[in-house]
């Protein structure tokens, strides 16, 4: 099977080394003005990793002609923070053809339904779908080379556009990712979404290590402490009260990170600075970084205004999302990244939505 990775970031370069070493061909593309890694990935003919992925995998082509990675792709895999989604939906609008298979991963906050919109598709004809998270805690460590710090071992979901398409998409994805599970609906990989419970929370209580050191300190083992751990634990317990709103299961984060292979107990704070696989993973250098940018601008500024059409209230969201915007410089509720209007999905009910999903 031919797979497009689009994108080169730590999580492009890993999907391509796993789906490359499970036998499939494989192709990388992104945008000209991420050229480093794509060159030296063209330059070696593949990508070498360490950690819990070891060894060489060849890649048939990395470069910036999106129809060259297309021409063929029977699936294609989205890697990148939220601001990539329509970018990357956008660049394959001209070469999409019947049949293939788009997976948004991760969602970051209803990814799919960016995607497919942007992508112009309005009928069954290619499916849609998006994951709950990144399968990996992975770093760019060297020339086209990766260190793998957590290959996720469970906690790992997946839904598609339509509904009725999940099963398949699961049935595909579980050849190489074992641990993947199928979701209940995209409203489950939307809120099972940890990054803006746990980076924005761990940055703003380290803003000025942050920018004191340059990141030069570990941002779980030495970032989450006791009183970090409070303000993790009560926005996760807010976005939980989200999904039971919509009537979907949503793991509160240590158990899902139990799953995943990072935590081994169900803590919010010595479960993060404890966690095996979370060790030696570096802070962000500045603050200017997806961990706000991402995970607020667009993880909270979403789940926020999700809570207030469904009618669970999220002060602390709200309040870690003001804070963020303040540290930063930006506005991110102004800029309404991802929003329920701009997903078109304003004023639905509660049952609307989840027929929606």
């Amino acid at each position: 099977m031919k797979i497009a990775v689009l994108g080169s970031g730590n999580g492009g370069l890993a999907m391509a080394f796993e789906w490359s070493r499970a036998g499939h061909e494989v192709v990388l593309f992104d945008f000209d003005e991420f050229a480093g890694n794509i060159a030296a990935v063209a330059q070696r003919g593949g990508i070498t990793s360490d950690g819990e992925m070891t060894g060489f995998a060849p890649v048939a082509y990395s470069g910036h002609d999106i129809a060259q990675a297309m021409s063929g792709a029977d699936l294609v895999f989205a890697v990148g923070p939220a601001y990539s989604t329509a970018p990357f939906a956008q660049a394959c609008r001209p070469h999409v053809r019947p049949g293939q298979i788009f997976v948004v991963c991760p969602g970051s906050c209803a990814g799919a339904i960016v995607f497919r919109q942007t992508l112009g598709v309005d009928d069954d004809s290619v499916v849609v779908a998006e994951t709950s998270t990144l399968p990996y805690a992975v770093r760019v460590t060297g020339e086209a080379h990766l260190t793998v710090y957590n290959r996720l071992k469970g906690g790992y979901y997946v839904a598609a556009i339509p509904a009725s398409a999940t099963s398949e998409v699961y049935e595909l994805l579980h050849t190489v990712h074992e641990g993947i599970a199928p979701a209940e609906s995209i409203w489950q990989t939307t809120l099972q979404n940890s990054n803006p419970i746990i980076h924005p929370a761990v940055s703003l209580c380290n803003a000025g290590l942050i920018e004191r050191t340059g990141g030069d300190f570990l941002f779980y083992e030495e970032g989450v402490t006791e009183a970090v751990g409070r303000l993790i634990k009560a926005v996760d317990l807010e976005r939980v009260r989200i999904a039971e709103a919509l009537g979907v299961t949503v793991l509160r984060d240590p158990v899902l990170g139990i799953a995943q292979g990072y935590q081994v107990i169900d803590d919010y704070g010595i479960g993060y600075s404890q966690a095996p696989g979370f060790q030696g993973i570096r802070a962000q250098g500045q603050l200017d970084h997806r961990y706000f940018n991402e995970d607020a601008g667009y993880g909270l500024v979403f789940m926020t205004d999700l809570a207030r059409q469904v009618g669970v209230r999220t002060p602390v969201m709200e309040s870690l999302l003001t804070l963020s915007a303040v540290v930063t410089g930006r506005d991110y509720a102004q800029e309404a990244a991802r929003t329920m209007a701009g997903l078109g999905l304003a004023g639905r009910s509660v049952a609307e939505l989840r027929e929606l999903a």
